[in-house]
């Protein structure tokens, strides 16, 4: 916690030397704000329609979080990539004198209030998108009143769902469209990419597989004993968290039988069954090679990772009993594209089931894969928005 606290405080001294030395006055500017990583994977299909449809925009990007900024401060999406300065009425006025953004674009429910009060004060077009409101946010409790007003500098809600503009609509606010979540946009290019891994076809050798992805320990502890007992069955384990302490457990676990990416060089990668992936940036093209997807973060308190990654390459998923903040995986689970188990005697029975039954396997990837065709088209509707507004 100590080093994240640090990259926080020393990247906020950067804002302004960073907007001063990489903002002219001379250009147009849209300001898109994002929490963390996440959220930035939802603003992905936004910001390339952007630069495709209107190109005369530069883009500027802004993380609350360290983990969000440290991965993505060079992505060539965007011109200027900065942290969100801390929210004073200076910071704000600062920050907006600078970026000088004709639009302002806030991802999901990031809500500052000093920031809101000076975009609506100069009129500056302010969208959320793919807005997720629940009824235990303080806007919808009688001592959360007073918050509404930040709702007010809104010019427009795109949200996820009908849950969401219900409870906007009970508060008054109209200007409500249902847009769904511009993530399953950004999952769907996916497959337009070369996901070829040659050393994962390799590994798999053509057998049965099943990837583990963005697991904490709480994740692999559901699946051991399942693990343990199907070595005729490969095993992709993709860590959340890729310390060096925490790989050599997950390791040392499974003995003989796991091998390390970092230490495939000269090895005979279909002789193990079990793979660790000790590096980032490879689990979405992993999941293309997958027959069964567990996702990891639900058996903890940690959230539940992207279950839409591998449903895009039609691929059934399995996930831990904590997802009730996650409207898709509730969504998906009715239709029963998903599974959720809360002890390793009931993930060895579904998986068990998965791995044997071909028809019900294929069935349930299938709507996983349907699932994701019929939800499409959330950044077109913001789009089409900004183009009529412009």
């Amino acid at each position: 916690m100590g080093e994240k606290m640090k990259l926080f405080s020393q990247g906020r001294k950067q804002v302004f030397p960073i907007l001063e030395e990489n903002i002219s006055s001379n250009d147009r500017h849209i300001w898109i704000h994002t929490a963390s990583l996440g959220e930035f994977e939802q603003a992905v299909p936004v910001i390339e329609r952007l630069k495709k449809e209107l190109p005369y925009y530069k883009i500027v990007v802004t993380f609350f979080s360290p983990s969000g900024y440290e991965v993505k401060r060079s992505t060539p999406l965007a011109d200027v990539v900065t942290y969100l300065p801390l929210d004073t009425k200076q910071n704000a006025r600062k920050f907006l004198d600078l970026v000088k953004p004709e639009w302002a674009l806030f991802i999901k429910y990031e809500f500052w209030p000093n920031i809101l009060i000076e975009l609506g004060n100069r009129k500056i077009k302010t969208l959320l998108v793919s807005g997720s409101f629940r009824e235990e946010q303080i806007f919808f409790k009688s001592y959360g009143k007073w918050m509404q007003k930040y709702l007010k500098t809104f010019d427009h809600f795109f949200v996820q769902n009908e849950r969401s503009r219900d409870l906007l609509n009970r508060m008054k606010f109209n200007n409500v469209t249902i847009s769904g979540d511009t993530r399953f946009d950004r999952v769907s290019e996916q497959l337009k990419q070369d996901n070829t891994l040659a050393f994962i076809e390799e590994f798999k050798d053509n057998k049965l597989c099943i990837v583990a992805g963005s697991t904490w320990p709480e994740d692999e502890e559901l699946l051991k004993d399942f693990i343990q007992i199907r070595k005729d069955l490969k095993f992709i384990i993709a860590p959340h968290a890729i310390k060096p302490e925490r790989i050599k457990n997950l390791k040392e676990r499974f003995g003989d039988r796991a091998l390390l990416f970092s230490e495939k060089e000269g090895r005979s990668l279909r002789s193990f069954n079990i793979f660790i992936i000790d590096t980032i940036g490879l689990l979405s093209r992993i999941y293309s090679y997958s027959d069964i997807a567990y996702v990891g973060g639900a058996a903890g308190k940690t959230g539940l990772h992207n279950i839409l990654e591998p449903a895009t390459f039609g691929v059934p998923v399995v996930i831990g009993p904590n997802y009730a903040k996650f409207p898709e995986a509730k969504q998906l689970r009715k239709l029963a594209g998903l599974f959720s188990v809360a002890s390793p005697k009931e993930a060895s029975v579904i998986l068990q089931k998965l791995v044997e039954d071909e028809f019900f396997r294929k069935r349930t990837g299938l709507i996983a894969e349907h699932f994701i065709q019929g939800n499409l088209g959330a950044s077109k509707f913001v789009l089409d928005y900004i183009h009529k507004n412009s």
